[in-house]
């Protein structure tokens, strides 16, 4: 389902391309493309609910004290996200690519990934596509971009 959401992300979203696209041509698209079905609509299904995250008060307590708050991950949580990707994750908070809300739709839309091995660059990615969705972030994700595609050797402390 990544490989899917990975080959949206860089052929419509990233690329500016018409995002508006019929379900059943962009199905036949992927299928043609070589994804299987039922991974091609948990796919879309992902990217629905990230859309839908962005139209509710999902996280109706954030607060002063929040954005001060220590995130405890539960274990399944902890299973996916290893110990790198939750230090990715706070240092996105510290250097403001992330805030309370994001952290969350970002973990959120990472646990609905249905995947055994999860990396720290599948992270990343994950993080650009959740910062895309959500207006009023273009400066994070730009942020984000930068740390993706200007990498550079050594820590990034």
């Amino acid at each position: 389902m990544f490989d899917i959401l990975m080959y949206l992300f860089e052929n419509y979203i990233h690329s500016e391309a018409e995002v508006m696209v019929d379900h059943d041509i962009l199905t036949d698209e992927l299928t043609r493309a070589g994804f299987h079905q039922d991974e091609i609509y948990k796919a879309l299904a992902w990217l629905e609910k990230l859309a839908a995250l962005q139209d509710t008060d999902s996280y109706p307590y954030f607060s002063r004290e929040a954005s001060r708050s220590f995130r405890i991950y539960t274990e399944d949580e902890s299973q996916i996200l290893d110990q790198e990707c939750r230090g990715f994750l706070m240092f996105l908070e510290q250097v403001n690519v992330l805030d309370f809300t994001t952290r969350e739709m970002v973990i959120d839309r990472v646990m609905e990934l249905d995947t055994k091995y999860f990396t720290i660059d599948d992270l990343k990615w994950v993080v650009l596509m959740v910062l895309f969705n959500v207006p009023g972030k273009e400066s994070a994700y730009s942020q984000m971009e930068d740390l993706i595609f200007d990498e550079q050797e050594g820590p990034l402390h």
